[in-house]
C-alpha cells in the first residue's frame, strides 16, 4: 500500500499526459461515433472513406498490382531464397509461404486479373463473385487497414486498454469469461468495422495480453457488425423503417450468444495459455483497498511510461499494414471469390439448408423454403443473406434473415480469412462449428422478438 501511495504522489503531469493525450486521440478515432453525410461512422472510417472516394477508380488496379507483386515475390522467395528477403525477419514472414499460401496467392492474382479485365470464365470474373471482391470488398479492407494499422497504437499502446480493463473487469469476467480490456475490441467493431476489432485482438494476443482461449472467444464472439453496416443491411433487405428494433434485436441476441459461446466447445476447450512467441503481460488482480478507478489510472500511467518510442510505433504500424496488404488481400481475393462462387453458382447451400425448412415452418416463418438458404449462405459473406433476402415478400422473414446474418458473425470472405491467417488458434472447421452454434442460439431469439415487433 505504501509503495502504491508513494508512486501515486510522485506521478507527474508529464506522465499523465503520456497516457491521456494519445489515448484520447485513439478513443476519438476508433470509438466515438460520428455522422457524416447521413451515415454513422468513426474517425478512422472517415479517413478510409475519403481515400477510397478520392482514388475510387485507381484502387482496383492498385490491388491488382499488389496481387501480382505478392505472387511474384512469394515465388521468387520460395524458389531462390534471396538473402535480402530471407535475412529480414519481417519480409521472410510475409513472402516465405507454404503450399497453401502459394496456391492462394496465384489464384488470388488470377481472380483479380479476370475480374478487372472481364476475361475468363464468367463464374470467376462475374460482378457477383470476383468482381465483388476486387471492386467492393478489397478496396474497403485496403483503406480501412491502412489507417487502422498505423493508428492502432494510439488505442492499445498508451494505457487505454489497462484503464478500461480495470473498470470493466467485474462485468466482463463473470458474464463473458474475459478480461475487461476485451470491451475495447468490441467497441472498435461496433463503432467502426468488425475487421478492426479482430485486428485489435490479433495484436493483443501476439503481445501476450490475451490467452489462446480469450483471443479465440473475442475474435469469434465480439467482433460484431458495426452500426453503419447493420443499417446498410436493413436498407438493402427492405426493413430500414424498422432499424431501431432491428438493431436492438441484434444486440440482445448477440449478448445471449456472447454469454453462452465461451462456455461450450470448441471455445471452452481452448487452453488458457499464451502465444508461444510472447510472455503473459497482464495481471488483472487489483490490490485490496484500492478502487478499480485508481488502479486503472495507475496501470495506464505505467503502460504509457514504458511505451515504445513513436518511431517504433510507426514502424510496427507500417509492418502491420504491409503484412495485411501482402498476406490478407490475396487470401481474401482467392477464398472470398471461391466462397461467392459456391454460393452463387452451385446448389450447395440450397441442398444443405433443406433440413432447416421444417424448423422455420415450425417457427411460423413465411417463405421458409426460400429463406432457408440465407441462413447458411452468410458463412460465405455477411452481405449475401441481405441481397438474397431482398427478394422475399414477408417483412417478418426479411427481419429474421437480416438480423440472423448480423449475429452469425463468422463469414469467410473477410473475418474468417483474417482469423485463419492470424496466430489465434482457431481452425476452419471450428469456425464452421461456431457459425452453426451462433445460428442455433440466436435464431429462436430473433424469431421470438420478430413475431412481437413485426406483427
Amino acid at each position: 500500500m505504501t509503495t502504491f501511495n508513494n508512486r501515486d504522489t510522485e506521478m507527474t503531469k508529464k506522465s499523465a499526459w503520456k497516457f491521456l493525450l494519445p489515448s484520447l486521440i485513439g478513443f476519438l478515432l476508433f470509438l466515438v461515433p460520428i455522422k457524416v453525410n447521413g451515415e454513422i461512422t468513426i474517425g478512422v472510417g472517415v479517413l478510409a472513406s475519403s481515400l477510397l472516394q478520392a482514388f475510387e477508380q485507381q484502387i482496383p488496379f492498385f490491388i491488382l498490382c499488389l496481387l501480382g507483386f505478392t505472387m511474384v515475390a512469394t515465388l521468387l522467395t520460395v524458389l531462390f531464397k534471396p538473402a535480402f528477403i530471407v535475412n529480414q525477419p519481417f519480409l521472410k514472414s510475409v513472402f516465405m509461404a507454404g503450399p497453401f499460401g502459394i496456391i492462394t496467392r496465384i489464384f488470388g492474382f488470377i481472380v483479380g486479373y479476370m475480374a478487372y479485365y472481364g476475361v475468363g470464365p464468367s463464374f470467376i470474373s462475374s460482378g457477383a463473385t470476383g468482381g465483388v471482391v476486387l471492386f467492393d470488398l478489397a478496396p474497403v479492407l485496403l483503406t480501412w487497414f491502412l489507417f487502422a494499422g498505423i493508428l492502432l497504437p494510439l488505442l492499445v499502446e498508451f494505457g487505454l486498454m489497462e484503464f478500461v480493463g480495470a473498470l470493466l473487469k467485474k462485468v466482463m469476467r463473470p458474464l463473458f469469461t474475459l478480461p475487461g480490456r476485451a470491451s475495447i475490441d468490441t467497441m472498435a467493431s461496433w463503432m467502426g468495422a468488425a475487421p478492426v476489432g479482430v485486428l485489435v485482438t490479433m495484436k493483443q494476443y501476439d503481445q501476450g495480453y490475451y490467452s489462446k482461449r480469450e483471443a479465440a472467444v473475442i475474435a469469434t464472439t465480439f467482433s460484431i457488425a458495426s452500426v453503419s453496416f447493420s443499417l446498410v443491411v436493413a436498407q438493402v433487405i427492405g426493413i430500414g423503417h424498422l432499424f431501431v428494433p432491428f438493431y436492438l434485436t441484434i444486440t440482445v441476441a448477440s449478448i445471449v450468444a456472447a454469454i453462452i459461446m465461451p462456455r461450450i466447445p470448441p471455445l471452452s476447450r481452448k487452453e488458457d495459455t499464451y502465444f508461444e512467441a510472447s510472455m503473459p503481460t497482464i495481471d488483472e488482480s487489483i490490490p485490496e483497498g484500492i478502487s478499480p478507478l485508481k488502479w486503472g489510472w495507475q496501470q495506464a500511467i505505467d503502460k504509457a511510461n514504458t511505451s515504445k518510442g513513436w518511431k517504433k510505433h510507426v514502424q510496427d504500424g507500417v509492418e502491420t499494414v504491409l503484412d495485411i496488404w501482402f498476406g490478407l488481400i490475396p487470401l481474401v481475393m482467392s477464398l472470398g471469390a471461391l466462397a461467392l462462387i459456391i454460393a452463387e453458382f452451385t446448389p450447395i447451400f440450397n441442398f444443405i439448408s433443406a433440413p432447416i425448412v421444417p424448423l422455420l415452418e415450425l417457427m411460423r416463418i413465411p417463405e421458409a423454403t426460400d429463406a432457408a438458404p440465407t441462413m447458411l449462405v452468410g458463412f460465405a459473406d455477411m452481405f449475401l443473406p441481405a441481397v438474397i433476402g431482398s427478394g422475399l415478400e414477408s417483412e417478418l422473414t426479411k427481419f429474421v434473415v437480416g438480423a440472423l446474418s448480423l449475429t452469425q458473425l463468422i463469414y469467410m470472405s473477410e473475418i474468417g480469412v483474417l482469423i485463419l491467417r492470424s496466430n489465434i488458434p482457431v481452425s476452419f472447421l471450428e469456425l464452421l462449428i461456431i457459425f452453426l452454434q451462433r445460428t442455433i442460439i440466436t435464431l429462436p431469439i430473433i424469431v421470438l422478438i420478430a413475431h412481437f415487433i413485426v406483427f
